[in-house]
């Protein structure tokens, strides 16, 4: 695809995205536009009102206009670009999209969003789609966003909607933490990002840092089977700097294929520097040291960590010498600037 959707998905489910509101679903309900699933096809299956159909879809338009829906992030940020998917949909998708982006803190009623005063900004002008296929629009705006206003024109049927993009966290919660509360520093929500691993086979890597427990084995991060030296690992990027104070690794569903062992080491990068391009110059330091890990628990370190490292913006979570781990939770303070 493209590099964007190495990013998190700021609409998902999972993280709370909702879509708020339609003003049409006659044919498929708005709230398949975020499932998490890949869409599918069921071939004969039809409801009282048509074809059944995985994916949000309005009914033939016979004025003028367009339909639209109103999305909140469950994840604000900065997006940097959107996947339009219309598996399935050959004959009856939308001609063209646009999207459109606002900033509203708090839990906005669909009727405030709906307000005149609410400013909407255009972050993809109107663009052709194609039919049954994945449709990627990289994304240039800047801003942070809390909600979406999707558009597609005239009607039709859109599958999922993926938003990748940056989290930007409240800002008022990270300068209370600086306060002396704590955190979890790697968490999705607080702005952490799983920059880099050695492997991800069969977990995707972001699921280490996502809300919540996990669900069953898919929903951590795992490796395929080493058959030579070496060892996994992971580099995520903190959502603020910060010292950490007690580390949690969750085994949770892995009793066959948990890692032998873990260690943590962090470092502490410029503002300028740090991104995935330049783990490499970082400077590790070792936090935790190599500890044994067991079968379907939450392990949670303290008095096991080496605090010398003091401030750090980025970490590297090895396993040995692979395996899967479900959640890795970093409790810490954050460091006034």
């Amino acid at each position: 695809m493209t590099d964007f959707t190495e990013l998190v998905d700021l609409a998902a489910e999972r993280v709370g995205g909702a879509v708020l509101y339609a003003n049409d679903d006659f044919f498929a309900p708005k709230e398949n536009l975020l499932k998490a699933s890949a869409p599918v096809f069921l071939e004969g299956e039809y409801t009282d009102r048509g074809k059944w159909m995985d994916g949000w879809e309005s009914r033939r338009r016979r004025t003028p206009g367009f339909d639209w829906c109103v999305i909140r992030l469950g994840l604000p940020g900065i997006i940097r670009g959107v996947v339009v998917d219309t598996a399935f949909f050959k004959g009856n998708y939308p001609e063209q999209c646009s999207l459109e982006a606002c900033a509203v803190d708090g839990q906005p009623t669909i009727e405030q969003l709906l307000d005149e005063a609410v400013e909407w900004r255009e972050v993809l002008p109107v663009s052709a789609l194609r039919g049954d296929s994945q449709n990627p629009f990289p994304i240039a705006d800047t801003e942070r966003a809390t909600h979406l206003r999707f558009k597609i024109y005239p009607d039709g049927g859109v599958a999922r909607l993926r938003v990748y993009g940056e989290v930007v966290p409240d800002r008022a919660r990270t300068a209370a933490a600086a306060g002396g509360g704590r955190i979890d520093l790697a968490a999705v929500e607080s702005g952490g990002l799983v920059l880099a691993c050695s492997d991800m086979f069969f977990g995707h890597r972001h699921n280490l840092i996502m809300p919540g427990r996990a669900a069953n084995m898919s929903d951590g991060w795992e490796t395929k089977r080493r058959r030579g030296p070496g060892h996994d690992w992971v580099v995520i990027k903190l959502g603020a700097r910060g010292r950490i104070h007690q580390v949690e690794v969750d085994t949770s569903h892995f009793k066959g294929n948990f890692p032998e062992s873990c260690s943590l080491e962090g470092a502490d990068a410029p503002a300028d520097g740090g991104d995935a391009s330049a783990l490499d110059s970082l400077a590790w330091t070792e936090i935790l040291p190599r500890t044994k890990l067991q079968a379907h628990t939450r392990h949670h370190f303290t008095d096991e960590l080496r605090h010398a490292p003091g401030a750090l913006t980025h970490v590297r979570f090895n396993i040995y010498p692979d395996g899967g781990v479900s959640r890795l939770r970093l409790y810490g303070s954050v460091e006034e600037e």
